[in-house]
């Protein structure tokens, strides 16, 4: 299933989902009316008669339209209301969710060798798949358990237990970090994190049960015998409870059932990310031979067991209730050779990896996965002459191999994301984990190469700026100024972490430094305006708007878009207007092929406000209709026959602020490209 049908196909279950839940919601308010209409009758209340032998046409007869209104309105108002509560909770999005699990953020500069293996895996598969690099945390539970949560990538974090980080090896947790990070990228993580506040609401019914049953306690029982209040309130918390918990039993059915399909094509999917099956299923092991299993002692974890790797609380009585499918079936599926025995294995052994160490993969890959790592070896040789540099000749074929992988990377996209990393120089990285430095790095990316203008640009930061971010602003920007233009972007993905730890107040104000930098000359580059739209897309809570839109609506977003892009790849040696005018409707004839309408050039190209308007429409287009987009843009950046890397990486920025994360364009022949395939 490629990335746009995945997504397509959460958007409309989604949309099921709420269906179901008014469904629900309706089932529940007439079985409440129901239940207050005896309630009501058997306390002698609206005029009915308490009997020894209650009649039928008795309790009927307090049916009313007025009743089932009254219920209604406060049947709606618990769901809305409990709903609205819990998404208030979550707004921070996987943040949130990691917090109530009592996790605790790993520092990006850890010295645990156990953590910054973790941290080194889930950059490796961040910058695979081309997606932000999310936050990692802790949870102190020896159980062998992981999770990916969030609204969209920009807010996502992946939590994994300190038995899983301790016990697995490292094929192993790149095995369950693919299988996480396949959650992410095929709108599972949203979907998953939705569910939890639709459910929240109809649980509210039960415990509002619960507080009128509770609220006896304080009620003076006995005296009047005729006061029939006590008997009334202990009737209706006993109903509500029970249908409130009816409620949320077959919610969680529900979800259960939704996450349990998610969860085996997460497991193909990380075999086809890693091609290695003994990653995920070496996991699987381990947690069948682990005393604890996966159960997780937090309080919360009965709300978010659909977003954990393997099942966080027992089962139960029904089978139909557990949110991930069999433990046997699933380690079948992934190796169809297990003896189907659980061994108990040793906790791997801590490895020390440095920041800027990617241990390779070699278990379960026998004979071939050394001769992989020669060729992946010769190639970063050739590519990453010095550090900093890279040098990849990209084709046409390139940008549709890279589209093709969107939602699906695979261990070529791995290999060339150690290389990423390999290249950049180890102070640059070391820099992007903490929030001092990874400040001074962006503001540094912001500098002009023209002598004067930077000059400019410092005296204006020095104002406003913190001194101790200016003052490592100065020791990074001659390592930022020669850094290859292929390694940018990977190292704006690698300050995201530190970047979103930032408190509301230090946002703000990194966000002004950046304004004055990119105005400081009273002109913003494409450059400036990509790196600002790219951080504030994933810096703000911003869970974007209903995808519900096409390409005839946005038709005017488009040609702006594309326009902009068609500039960008104009040959530096052209220097007539005619010459210029012609190559861009080249670009723009090649861009509408796959397109329902014609593009001509916008006059005003420059302008940024107005492309910064095109882009924010165009990130609600629906998911099919995104993908032609993306062709239509890799059309036109490509209609010459050869992509220059600037070109690449506009392509790979813009597409991420449009929620479509695109791998690394992948060059080099195709011989080694096959090797890395094996």
């Amino acid at each position: 299933m490629d990335f746009f049908t995945a997504q397509e196909q959460a958007r409309r279950q989604t949309g099921r989902l709420v269906v179901l839940l008014v469904l629900a919601v309706l089932a529940l308010i007439a079985v409440t009316t129901l239940v207050v209409a005896v309630v009501l009758y058997m306390a002698g209340i609206g005029g009915a008669h308490s009997q020894p032998q209650p009649t039928l046409q008795g309790m009927m007869a307090l049916l009313s339209w007025e009743l089932l209104a009254s219920v209604a309105v406060g049947v709606v108002a618990l769901v809305g209301l409990g709903g609205l509560f819990k998404r208030r909770q979550l707004r921070r999005g996987g943040k949130a969710v990691a917090e109530a699990l009592g996790g605790r953020e790993i520092n990006l500069n850890t010295r645990d060798s156990d953590e910054r293996r973790i941290l080194n895996v889930v950059e490796e598969m961040a910058i695979a798949s081309g997606t932000p690099v999310p936050s990692v945390y802790v949870l102190e539970e020896e159980g062998i358990n992981a999770f990916a949560a969030g609204y969209q990538p920009g807010d996502a974090v992946i939590g994994m237990t300190r038995g899983a980080i301790r016990q697995l090896s490292r094929d192993e947790l790149q095995g369950v970090v693919a299988h996480e990070f396949s959650h992410i990228l095929h709108g599972d993580m949203r979907l998953n994190i939705r569910l939890v506040s639709l459910l929240h609401g109809i649980l509210l019914i039960g415990l509002a049960g619960g507080m009128l049953l509770r609220s006896l306690r304080f009620r003076r029982m006995g005296g009047n015998k005729r006061d029939n209040s006590a008997a009334l309130v202990m009737g209706l918390g006993a109903a509500l409870m029970l249908i409130g918990y009816a409620g949320t039993f077959f919610g969680n059915l529900m979800k259960s059932a939704v996450s349990r399909q998610r969860e085996y094509l997460a497991d193909a999917a990380a075999v086809q990310y890693t091609r290695n099956p003994q990653g995920i299923g070496g996991a699987l092991v381990k947690i069948g031979a682990n005393a604890k299993g996966s159960a997780l002692a937090a309080p919360q974890t009965a709300e978010f067991s659909h977003l954990l790797f393997s099942q966080g609380i027992k089962q139960g009585f029904s089978r139909f209730m557990a949110t991930h499918p069999p433990l046997k079936t699933r380690i079948q599926r992934v190796m169809p050779g297990w003896d189907g025995q659980f061994v108990a294995l040793k906790p791997a052994p801590g490895v020390t990896v440095e920041p800027d160490q990617s241990p390779q993969s070699t278990a379960g890959a026998g004979g071939r996965a050394s001769v992989r790592d020669n060729v992946r070896a010769s190639l970063e040789n050739a590519g990453a002459p010095h550090a900093g540099s890279m040098a990849t000749v990209l084709s046409a074929a390139s940008v549709q191999m890279a589209i093709g992988a969107m939602g699906q990377p695979d261990q070529r996209h791995v290999a060339q994301a150690q290389t990423v990393l390999s290249a950049l120089p180890a102070a640059l990285k070391t820099a992007a984990h903490e929030p001092y430095t990874a400040r001074a790095l962006i503001y540094a990316m912001l500098l002009s190469e023209n002598d004067a203008q930077r000059q400019h640009q410092l005296a204006v930061l020095e104002n406003i700026a913190l001194p101790d971010v200016f003052t490592e602003l100065h020791t990074l920007m001659a390592d930022v100024a020669r850094l290859d233009v292929q390694l940018r972007l990977p190292l704006i993905e690698l300050t995201l972490p530190a970047l979103t730890s930032l408190t509301i107040e230090q946002a703000q104000h990194f966000r002004l430094c950046m304004e004055r930098l990119i105005h400081s000359d009273g002109h913003v580059s494409l450059f400036e305006w990509t790196l600002y739209q790219l951080l504030l897309s994933h810096l703000s809570e911003h869970h974007g708007g209903a995808e519900n839109l096409t390409l005839q609506a946005c038709e005017r977003e488009c040609q702006r878009l594309l326009s902009v892009l068609a500039a960008a790849g104009l040959e530096q040696g052209l220097e007539s207007v005619q010459e210029r005018a012609s190559e861009m409707a080249h670009a723009l004839h090649a861009a509408q092929q796959v397109l329902p309408f014609e593009l001509a050039a916008v006059e005003d190209a420059d302008d940024m406000q107005a492309l910064s308007l095109a882009v924010e429409r165009l990130r609600r287009l629906k998911p099919l209709q995104k993908s032609l987009l993306l062709q239509s843009m890799a059309r036109c950046i490509e209609h010459d026959g050869r992509i220059r890397p600037a070109e690449a990486e506009l392509f790979r920025a813009i597409a991420d602020m449009l929620g479509c994360p695109v791998p690394p364009l992948l060059g080099g022949g195709t011989e080694e490209q096959a090797v890395l395939a094996e």
